[in-house]
C-alpha cells in the first residue's frame, strides 16, 4: 500500500489542529502495521510538523487529503449522533469512499473511520479548523454529503438532523443554505422548488430569476474541481437538483 505516500504528498492542515489530535495516533498505528516502525515514526515527524504549521497565522491551501481526514471525522461524527451505526449508512460511506478515493485508499480510511468512531470528537474544534482552512464552495459539498449519509438508511432521525444542523453552524454555512440542500433530498412538493433556490414562494419573477442565478454561481461544479472525481458528480447532481427546481417554477409561473 501507498498510504504514507499519499499522506506526504496530501496532507498538510488536516492532521494538525484538532482534527490530528484525534487521528494522529491511528494514522500511525494504521502505517505502522503495513510499512514497519520506521513509517510511523514518519508520520509522526509530518503530525508534529503539520501540528507546527497549524499553530502559525495565514490560511494554508486545501488539498485532497484534508479533504478525505476531515471527511472521515464529519463522517464519524453524524454516524453516532443516533447513537448506533448502520449496515446502509456503512454502506453509503464504503460505496462514497471506494468511488471517490479509489479501492486500497479507501479501505484505509475506512479502518481510520473505526478507530476515530471509538473517539470522543471535539465537535466545535474540529469544525473551526474546517472553516478557517476550506473553501466555503467545498463547505457546502461537505454538508450535501453529510445530508446524504444521515439519509442513507431512508430517514434522518432527530439526533442526526441536530448534528448536521451544529456542524453546518459551526462550519459557516448559512441556514439558508443549509435548508436548500436538504430540501434537495425531499420529495417534490409544491414549495421544495423554492425552498432549493432560497427564495420565498411569494417573490416576484425577477427575484426568482436572480435567486437562480446566484444558486448557479454558489453551487457550479467548476467551484469543487480539486476535491476529486466523486464530489465532482455530486456537486453535478446538486446542481442539476437548482437548475430543475428553476425550471418547475419557471412551468407553474409560465416564465420564458
Amino acid at each position: 500500500m501507498s498510504y504514507s505516500k499519499w499522506i506526504g504528498g496530501g496532507l498538510g492542515w488536516a492532521v494538525g489542529g484538532p482534527i490530528g489530535g484525534i487521528v494522529g495516533f491511528a494514522l500511525g498505528a494504521l502505517i505502522d502495521s503495513v510499512q514497519g516502525p520506521q513509517a510511523e515514526v514518519k508520520v509522526e515527524d509530518r503530525y508534529d510538523r503539520h501540528t507546527r504549521q497549524q499553530q502559525r497565522p495565514g490560511h494554508q491551501q486545501t488539498t485532497g487529503g484534508d479533504v478525505a481526514i476531515s471527511l472521515v471525522v464529519l463522517t464519524a461524527a453524524v454516524m453516532k449522533a443516533d447513537g448506533r451505526v448502520t449496515r446502509m449508512e456503512l454502506g453509503h460511506v464504503r460505496d462514497f469512499f471506494a468511488r471517490q478515493f479509489g479501492p486500497a485508499h479507501s479501505a484505509e480510511l475506512l479502518r481510520l473511520l473505526r478507530d476515530v468512531l471509538q473517539r470522543e470528537i471535539p465537535l466545535r474544534e474540529v469544525c473551526e479548523q474546517v472553516r478557517m482552512n476550506m473553501p466555503h464552495p467545498m463547505r457546502l459539498q461537505l454538508m450535501h454529503y453529510l445530508i446524504g449519509l444521515a439519509n442513507a438508511d431512508g430517514r434522518m432521525e432527530r439526533a442526526e438532523e441536530e448534528m448536521i444542523h451544529r456542524i453546518s453552524s459551526y462550519i459557516g454555512v448559512s441556514e439558508k443554505d443549509l435548508g436548500s440542500m436538504h430540501a434537495m433530498f425531499r420529495r417534490p412538493a409544491p414549495n421544495t422548488a423554492y425552498q432549493i433556490l432560497e427564495v420565498d414562494p411569494g417573490a416576484t419573477d425577477e427575484e426568482v430569476k436572480k435567486a437562480y442565478r446566484r444558486m448557479v454561481m454558489k453551487h457550479h461544479p467548476d467551484k469543487v474541481t480539486d476535491l476529486g472525481e466523486e464530489f465532482q458528480k455530486a456537486a453535478a447532481e446538486k446542481f442539476r437538483k437548482v437548475q430543475d427546481a428553476y425550471e418547475r417554477i419557471c412551468k407553474d409561473r409560465g416564465i420564458v
